[in-house]
């Protein structure tokens, strides 16, 4: 069984310390099968560590990275290889293979970073230790969802089944990788800033009467303002040209870019690549300033790729502002905005579709004050994120289906992802509410294995089946998942006839504290910077 929350993992990694003390120290060295029983697959660790001799954890863990790395570059190589080749592919088959080559970019970059933080350093403090087995996590994820997309594509058998086998061998490298970092790096208990409050510093000029989130906090510092405006008297008519237009890897010591969008229908679909950093954007208000799109799963998009609104660039926050898929419910998996950004943040934002609306993919997320719609699997991905202060609205879906809330991705057990929702309101959209009794609602369903996922403090409306929890199938992961409950209100909030799964809980205040900003994503160590309001611990 997973272990899922940090009090049961300190308890088994403390009877280890006892049973085998040469593990106690990562500077002491060990032969590679004793290293490599922390890790998921033991016997495939034993094959790409050196053989002979014994080592600490330390240059373990740095050989790991290392052979990852020529890994993860080999991976790409071959990605472009079959690109070489597209005219001989599907559209479907090519449009997997591309978000494969993106993954695969990024996945050299999480590596390079990595490698760089543990060349010279045996001791990291949060929140570099953070930042690392971050980056790691977010490795696994990307090879997942490179297969998740040549699994769906049409046409696209020989891909499939030349990658097959690389997908799997680079997915056991890199889960080795991050059992080795966390055995020898991560701290065993994390020292977060106790930071209440923001730090002051200057507010920037906008448009009267357009202060939002700058009037009301003096901690937001701002490098230069530019204004998107569809009738033509800001600096851009749409917000793809005013991304474009951001200067490439700012890192935020000078403020944030900000991108002001006036109340408008953008029909267009915006990326925001990762060399575009600490880009704040600012609408006119919720169903105000709104991006919209229509790319669906039924019209050949991978759900990848299927996103109105997508970001890769560290840093992202978005204020006031409306993202939609209007595919509808018959066209499957349509992504409304597919957030892969780390240190990113949503307030006062409306996220808007069906099946999979809000696709957390990856990295340290943050949600306040938003309202989230959907029907199936609509807040789904493999972040570390937490939703504070949000609505949750289930519409209603197609004839026959069921809604489930979240669908968690976390496929090892020792990333550091799961899905947080405090002092949130799980609601019945209006289109469901006036149609009561036809629905079966549920809180979520093990999309991967190691899924997780914690709702605490939030208000839990009628429209959620007595049970909770929804299986995949069959029996799939509910053993190794992790749900939780702590303290929640409302009618489908009694815990009493909940799911017997091995991986659901009622927790404790003691146990549902690991899943706050402060110790989940480290928040008090990056948010005020933004100047979104945020709760560090429980209410």
């Amino acid at each position: 069984m997973a272990t899922s929350s940090t009090i049961p993992l300190l308890i088994i990694l403390t009877l280890l310390s006892l049973t085998s003390p040469s593990l106690s120290d990562p500077a002491t060295p060990v032969s590679p099968s004793t290293a490599c029983n922390s890790t998921v697959d033991p016997t495939f660790c034993q094959s790409i560590l050196p053989p002979s001799g014994s080592q600490n954890l330390y240059t373990y863990g740095r050989f790991s990275i290392t052979k990852s790395l020529s890994n993860a570059n080999k991976f790409l190589a071959l990605i472009n290889k079959y690109l070489s080749r597209s005219s001989s592919l599907s559209p479907s088959a090519v449009s997997a293979l591309l978000d494969c080559q993106l993954l695969s970019t990024l996945n050299i970059d999480f590596l390079n970073s990595a490698a760089g933080t543990l060349s010279s350093n045996n001791t990291l403090l949060d929140p570099q230790a953070e930042k690392v087995q971050t980056l790691l996590s977010a490795l696994l994820t990307n090879q997942q969802t490179c297969l998740d997309g040549l699994q769906g594509a049409a046409s696209a058998w020989s891909v499939k089944n030349g990658l097959n086998v690389p997908i799997s061998n680079s997915t056991k490298l890199y889960s080795v990788s991050l059992a080795l970092f966390n055995k020898a790096w991560v701290p065993k208990t994390k020292k977060a800033k106790s930071k209440k409050g923001f730090t002051p510093s200057r507010v920037p000029t906008i448009p009267s009467g357009r202060r939002g989130l700058l009037e009301s906090s003096d901690a937001v510092m701002v490098n230069d303002i530019v204004i998107v405006n569809k009738d033509g008297t800001g600096n851009f008519t749409t917000v793809s040209a005013a991304v474009a237009a951001t200067p490439d890897n700012l890192d935020g010591t000078t403020g944030y870019y900000l991108i002001y969008v006036y109340s408008g229908i953008y029909e267009e679909y915006v990326n925001i690549p990762k060399n575009k950093r600490y880009i704040m954007m600012i609408g006119d208000g919720i169903n105000q300033t709104i991006v919209t799109g229509n790319h669906s799963v039924v019209d050949g998009w991978t759900t990848f790729n299927s996103a109105t609104f997508a970001v890769v660039g560290q840093g992202f926050v978005a204020v006031n502002m409306t993202f939609r898929n209007t595919a509808g419910p018959a066209k499957h998996q349509a992504v409304a905005v597919r957030n892969g950004a780390d240190l990113s943040a949503f307030y006062s934002c409306s996220f808007e579709g069906y099946q999979d609306t809000l696709y957390t993919h990856s990295m340290r997320q943050f949600y306040r004050d938003c309202d989230i719609y959907g029907t199936v699997d609509y807040i789904f991905g493999n972040a570390a994120v937490v939703f504070q202060d949000c609505n949750i609205y289930s519409r209603l879906p197609m004839s026959g289906q069921s809604n489930t809330i979240t669908a968690q991705g976390r496929t090892d057990p020792n990333q550091n992802t799961g899905t947080s929702i405090q002092n949130c309101k799980i609601l019945a959209a209006p289109d469901l509410a006036g149609s009561p009794g036809s629905v079966i609602s549920y809180l979520g369903r093990p999309w991967k294995a190691y899924s997780r996922t914690v709702i605490m403090q939030s208000f839990i409306d009628s429209l959620i089946d007595p049970t909770g929890w929804m299986p995949w199938d069959g029996n799939f992961a509910l053993s190794t998942l992790y749900y939780a409950e702590y303290s929640n209100n409302g009618a489908g909030s009694n815990t009493t006839k909940r799911v017997s799964w091995p991986g659901f809980h009622v927790i404790s205040a003691t146990d549902v504290g690991n899943f706050t900003v402060t110790n989940f994503v480290l928040g008090d160590n990056w948010l005020p910077q933004t100047g979104v309001p945020y709760l560090s611990g429980l209410l």
